[in-house]
């Protein structure tokens, strides 16, 4: 997937979801399935996933090359990205990564804020994909909580699908 239609993609994803947040009650902004997070918990980690994306691609490439290394493999397609991924997510059995273990629950008072924050990344994220170069999409690596190293392209491709997978599981708890 060129950068360009990438940067389609996250722009896509992350309207249909503040659009569906816009429409979606604020009383289930803090009360959530039992056992499983509220809505405020699901924008909270998008926002703690892309933001740390964000700036990673704001490091000198000399930097991250350094400390992440290069990539020893062709990039995958999105459809095998997201297969990948989803076999991960099974095998992981629920676990969440660090900084989203133990979330509080945000206040209905920061709702707007970090919707804002959200759109605020996501627009960062777009005008970075685009601005980078396809050599360095594509050598330069990052790690991920759960996948591992990745190249750079296909981190942000998994980025755009990570909100697609909470606004499919926020839509199947709540309706849409």
């Amino acid at each position: 997937m060129d950068k360009e239609a990438i940067a389609r993609l996250i722009d896509a994803k992350y309207t249909e979801l503040i659009t569906w947040l816009e429409q979606h009650p604020d009383d289930l902004w803090i009360v959530g399935p039992e056992g499983k997070w509220t809505t405020g918990q699901h924008v909270l980690h998008l926002l703690q996933s892309i933001t740390p994306l964000n700036t990673a691609l704001s490091l000198p490439r000399f930097f991250v090359r350094y400390k992440y290394g290069k990539t020893n493999r062709p990039v995958r397609d999105y459809d095998t990205i997201i297969k990948r991924y989803n076999e991960r997510l099974a095998e992981a059995k629920g676990k969440t990564f660090k900084p989203s273990q133990n979330m509080k629950v945000p206040n209905l008072a920061d709702k707007h804020y970090l919707m804002n924050r959200l759109q605020t990344e996501s627009k960062k994220l777009q005008y970075k994909t685009v601005r980078i170069s396809d050599k360095n999409l594509d050598t330069l690596v990052l790690p991920h909580p759960l996948m591992g190293k990745m190249p750079v392209r296909e981190i942000i491709m998994l980025s755009a699908y990570h909100v697609e997978h909470h606004l499919g599981t926020l839509k199947n708890h709540y309706g849409s």
